[in-house]
């Protein structure tokens, strides 16, 4: 046990004598090697001996494939030792993980997902081991007005529904959850009937739609029916899904309006293109079956010509067109595919400025597919967003910066966007009079601090005293996103360390991490971490200073 401590402590000096900023390693490189530290560190005290067998094991479950059968004996050991023999602690654990996929931006990783299934390994060796545990309630679902507080049926207790897992409009358990443009998830089948009473705000934050896009988040659905399989709960069944294929139910009237339409696109008429251009436009606007027929029709490849068309009035109507009829997602593909990305860059450069809107809001619609973020960044669409940005209407603005923040999820797309000026634009945006594009501008700053180039142009516009400000006076989530990009600009950067010491951000730090959001919490507690450390140098620093002086 000795010297167990003794090694702990000669790899936390060390870890602690290492001038980061002399090396070539990354921000995210360094930040893991700050939180080894930090348990180094935490380690100094401990007297638990270490258990080589609980490690061996876990490591044998853990590079087992998903499908693999696990030796029941390390089961049993891993329950026992980690104390997770019952439906609750396995619970517990899988909500913890499903705060850190949230914190992670939503994308769970080999490693969560390896997480994941080693929970999965120990929740089914549990329930195999005591068949009865929990009995009563794989036998029903949760009842679908259930408020969240436990309720007791005979000696059965009906577990909370975490808030995560509830629709907000409903406050069910959620079937088929999906992510709107500001970021909300919700039940589709309730966020869709919001959508078509005619609203265009989100419900929860009361923001406007930059676009009715609906987002799968595959990752919430997986936890949820983790969740209930270890609560010993029937996973909720999602609605039956529509074919692979969607078709329409238009009636043959409606059809033969539509192919009326559509030969008056190709019309030599200009007129006629534009009425045509125009009515289109609203058909899709009006409902699914509509965006379904259209696209049937043949319409996409009529309207991705005829952006660019010199008609102004009806190079609008068809970007816009393409933007409702973006809302079917068997259509993304379809106007991908058949070359639109070009053309809509143009309107974004040269239209008019509602259809350099509608340009920028159909980007977005269209980056909701992964791979599409790649191709939308490769054709040049960052650079024209950037300039919507700096100089377009309050729309505008908030249309550029949707779609901006989708397409820099993609690593490729960040280096084109610092390139591209994003950077001082955002910074004039957190000062304008308003503070309209506020949280839009720390949001894309927050994805961007993690990038080199992005980490070296936020840090060259002084932003330290705007984020310090921020993080002490900000809302919730605008403190969260704050700090998390001091985090990055303050990681082996003691000049951005000093400056944010100077403005006082240790007091608010210290609300942050004591009152702020998940996320928020952590990256305060990071700050705070490496804050105590440059303290500690300095005065350690200051004393070696005073005692060569007087040796002197």
């Amino acid at each position: 046990m000795h010297k167990f401590h003794e090694v702990t402590a000669r790899l936390e000096q060390a870890l602690s004598g290492i001038s980061y900023e002399n090396l070539d390693i990354s921000d995210e490189v360094k930040e893991q090697v700050e939180l080894v530290l930090a348990q180094f560190r935490r380690a100094k005290g401990r007297v638990d001996a270490p258990d080589v067998e609980l490690y061996e094991d876990l490591l044998s479950v853990y590079k087992k494939s998903n499908d693999a059968a696990a030796d029941p004996d390390v089961l049993r050991r891993l329950a026992e030792k980690l104390q997770l023999v019952g439906i609750a602690e396995l619970t517990q654990e899988l909500l913890a993980l499903h705060e850190m996929v949230s914190a992670s931006g939503g994308d769970p990783g080999e490693t969560f997902e390896k997480m994941s299934s080693l929970l999965k390994k120990i929740k089914d060796f549990v329930q195999t081991e005591n068949p009865n545990m929990d009995a009563p309630a794989r036998e029903k679902n949760l009842p679908p007005s259930s408020s969240g507080q436990a309720t007791t049926d005979g000696n059965h207790k009906t577990p909370v529904i975490p808030d995560d897992f509830r629709c907000p409009i409903s406050l069910e358990l959620m079937k088929d959850p999906v992510i709107v443009s500001t970021g909300q998830t919700y039940e589709r089948s309730c966020i869709e009937k919001w959508l078509e009473q005619g609203h265009g705000t989100c419900p929860k934050t009361q923001q406007m739609l930059s676009s009715p896009a609906l987002t799968p988040n595959y990752v919430l659905r997986s936890l949820i029916s983790q969740w209930c399989e270890a609560n010993g709960i029937e996973p909720p069944k999602r609605p039956c899904s529509r074919p692979s294929k969607t078709t329409s139910a238009c009636s043959p009237a409606e059809r033969t309006k539509i192919e009326i339409l559509l030969c008056k696109l190709t019309s030599s008429n200009p007129e006629d293109q534009r009425m045509a251009a125009g009515e289109i436009r609203l058909l899709a606007k009006r409902n699914a079956d509509n965006r379904v027929a259209i696209a049937e029709a043949g319409a996409i490849p009529l309207l991705v010509s005829l952006l660019s068309t010199p008609d102004s009035l009806t190079q609008e109507h068809a970007v816009t067109a393409l933007l409702n009829l973006s809302i079917c997602e068997d259509n993304k593909g379809s106007i991908i595919s058949s070359g639109a990305v070009p053309g809509i860059v143009q309107v974004l450069k040269k239209g008019s400025m509602r259809a350099r809107e509608n340009a920028a809001a159909t980007l977005f619609s269209l980056s909701v597919v992964d791979e599409n973020k790649v191709t939308i960044g490769a054709l040049g669409a960052i650079p024209p967003l950037v300039t919507l940005l700096s100089e377009g209407t309050q729309r505008g603005k908030k249309d550029a910066a949707t779609a901006l923040f989708n397409l820099c999820i993609y690593l490729g797309n960040k280096g084109k966007a610092v390139r591209a000026g994003v950077v001082p634009t955002l910074m004039r945006l957190l000062t304008e009079p308003g503070g309209g594009m506020v949280d839009e501008a720390l949001a894309i700053l927050a994805i961007l601090a993690n990038h080199p180039e992005g980490k070296s142009a936020i840090g060259a516009a002084e932003a330290v005293p705007l984020l310090v400000d921020i993080i002490g006076n900000g809302s919730p989530r605008n403190r969260e996103n704050a700090a998390a990009v001091l985090v990055h600009l303050c990681a082996g950067d003691q000049q951005h360390l000093a400056e944010a010491q100077e403005l006082g951000v240790m007091g608010p730090l210290v609300d942050l991490a004591q009152n702020g959001t998940d996320r928020g919490k952590r990256k305060a507690a990071q700050l705070l971490e490496r804050m105590s450390r440059f303290v500690e140098q300095q005065k350690l620093a200051q004393a070696q200073a005073e005692a060569q002086a007087q040796l002197s």
